[in-house]
């Protein structure tokens, strides 16, 4: 995809970031928030990333068409060296090889920081999702059932895993 641009994150980025992940947060389960992230929320968010937790942003002819971040998988400090990864992709720019893009970047980061392991948590009804992280290398590890509520509907969680 010589056309998509891959960069960090800036605060100038998260009105477009929060619009990307807030069409999915109405629209779908591949995220379980059920209200509109906030840009108060958004900012908290991208402050509590830093150098060991990134965050990055897909460009296309100007336009973000993406984004992806390595998050703390849990707060106790011996999950330190393990992450959650995030991608999501402009509901416009599906099937083009962004998503993939954004996650082998997050892949490469994560081994450079010194990360171990990264997590995946998909809604199981996101075949796609769970495609592009199979096709990266990650294994499914857990299946848990209707542990998420929404859209009047019961939604089971799998978890994928990335050894590093």
């Amino acid at each position: 995809m010589p056309d998509v641009k891959l960069r960090s994150a800036t605060a100038s980025d998260l009105p477009s970031i929060n619009a990307i992940y807030n069409y999915y947060v109405r629209h779908s389960t591949c995220t379980y928030q059920t209200e509109p992230e906030t840009s108060e929320s958004r900012a908290a968010w991208f402050a509590a990333h830093g150098p060991g937790h990134p965050i990055i942003v897909a460009e296309q002819n100007g336009l973000m068409v993406g984004w992806g971040s390595l998050s703390r998988f849990h707060p106790r400090s011996a999950y330190g060296r393990t992450v959650e990864n995030s991608v999501y992709v402009h509901d416009q720019y599906h099937r083009r090889g962004i998503g993939g893009a954004i996650l082998a970047d997050l892949i490469l980061r994560a081994g450079k920081i010194g990360h171990h392991a990264i997590i995946a948590g998909i809604d199981a009804e996101q075949s796609a999702s769970v495609a592009l992280h199979t096709k990266h290398g990650f294994k499914q590890v857990g299946y848990l059932s209707e542990v998420g509520f929404k859209f009047d509907r019961w939604l089971h969680v799998i978890y994928m895993q990335l050894m590093l």
